[in-house]
């Protein structure tokens, strides 16, 4: 990434958080008597639509419904699968929210009745809200592959697609790997949370296989033909791991050549794809995607996404209700966490606006998405979006995609990948 197209991103952001910012912030002045905001899901999007509404406008009383004590994140999950990062650098409590002033309920969202705004818990409490957040994240389609199940996913064969047990749970399978043993993936279809994902973390896993168990063999049968930041990775695995050569540790069978999966079997941990059968030592399915069950519940999905106004994500279908983060409709802006953290800030500086009865104002976003295919050797996407006639649109010329090989800057990136994992975590936890 050169200087001036990171010089460029930088001011769009300043920019972009700026203009919701100081604009809600001369909206502050309340009118009437205490305004609710109930929160559903503690990841990135929820987390942060929650900061960010206490900041914008103290006096509104904040509540933040989440089943888990800790959260942790996706991006940098594959860090740990590759043995160089720990789980507990990952993993985030919900302490600095508190002392934001937001209330942090751990619970479980059961139902949201958006004609009497009032959310339902599993302990059997009620919320009422003047507006609501839900932000579940993603969901799984397992029976798209048939042989997979969720107990599959929770006893054997890990998705690892939301970070935690699983994660830990495939980093034990891959250090308990024979060396010379097979490891296969199998990647979903879009759109999914983080599209360049599954090829990063082929990469981490390729990186641990090299230092510790040069052997190996990983497979992925892919139901894509192409993918995000296609040919970095691919000239990536022919530097670091052979690809394209006899010797190469990577074989990746696209879904032209073969690569759909027909079913699996989970007790053999064999594949059955159009390409061949596949037997592996590790199996890592990662299913297609939807929005999160309370999203479906409520009535906030058309197909398997929720449909918003890309202004101030309001659902389209339930009044009072908005969704930000990975079950939001909000092409072309990615299912990430990057974009879901931007999302919120838009969503809270509208949310903030309304219950003030101002103007909202003028919305962009910004996203960044870092992955690294060996130590040492970082590249990034990076955009900025603005909204124009109801839509977000992307900013022409404001990103794109890492350069040519340069060993110099490949850190640099590797840096940069860090330094953001570290900056926004802090913003959205801190």
């Amino acid at each position: 990434m050169n200087m001036n197209r990171r010089g460029f991103i930088k001011t769009s952001i300043a920019g972009a958080v700026g203009a919701a910012l100081y604009g809600s912030h001369a909206l502050a002045a309340h009118h009437g008597g205490k305004k609710r905001v109930v929160v559903v899901g503690g990841g990135i999007g929820g987390a942060t639509t929650a900061k960010y509404i206490k900041k914008y406008d103290p006096s509104i009383d904040v509540t933040l419904i989440e089943p888990n004590p800790h959260y942790y994140t996706c991006f940098m999950s594959n860090e740990v699968l590759g043995g160089h990062r720990q789980m507990d650098s990952i993993r985030f409590d919900y302490e600095g929210l508190k002392k934001k002033g937001i209330r942090v309920v751990q619970d479980t969202v059961t139902d949201i009745d958006a004609a009497g705004q009032i959310v339902r818990t599993a302990s059997g409490k009620t919320y009422q809200y003047d507006r609501c957040v839900v932000s579940p994240g993603v969901d799984f389609k397992y029976e798209a592959i048939p042989g997979y199940s969720k107990a599959v996913a929770e006893s054997s064969i890990p998705h690892a697609w939301k970070a935690g047990p699983q994660t830990e749970m495939l980093r034990k399978q891959l250090e308990a790997m024979p060396d010379g043993g097979t490891f296969v993936m199998v990647p979903p279809p879009n759109p999914f949370r983080c599209p360049p994902g599954p090829y990063e973390r082929v990469s981490q896993i390729a990186s641990y296989f090299k230092e510790h168990k040069p052997n190996c063999k990983i497979v992925i049968l892919d139901p894509k033909n192409k993918f995000s930041k296609f040919g970095l990775f691919m000239d990536g695995w022919k530097r670091h791991y052979g690809y394209g050569t006899d010797k190469s540790m990577i074989t990746w069978i696209p879904a032209d050549k073969g690569g759909k999966v027909i079913k699996i079997d989970p007790d053999t941990k064999t594949v059955h794809a159009e390409a061949g059968t596949f037997k592996a030592d590790v199996l890592n399915i990662i299913p297609p995607q939807k929005a999160g069950a309370i999203a479906f519940k409520t009535g906030l999905t058309k197909g398997d996404w929720c449909p918003v106004d890309h202004m101030t994500f309001e659902s389209t279908l339930k009044k009072n209700i908005h969704v930000v983060g990975d079950s939001s409709i909000a092409s072309p802006l990615p299912k990430s966490g990057y974009a879901a953290n931007s999302e919120a800030k838009i969503c809270a500086a509208a949310i903030v606006s309304l219950l003030n009865g101002k103007k909202m104002p003028e919305p962009s976003w910004v996203n960044t998405c870092y992955s690294i295919i060996a130590p040492g050797d970082g590249i990034s996407v990076a955009m900025v979006y603005a909204y124009e006639n109801g839509k977000i649109i992307k900013v022409k010329g404001s990103g794109g995609l890492t350069g040519k090989y340069d060993p110099e800057l490949r850190k640099r990136e590797e840096m940069y990948a860090h330094s953001w994992f570290n900056n926004i975590t802090a913003d959205v936890f801190g």
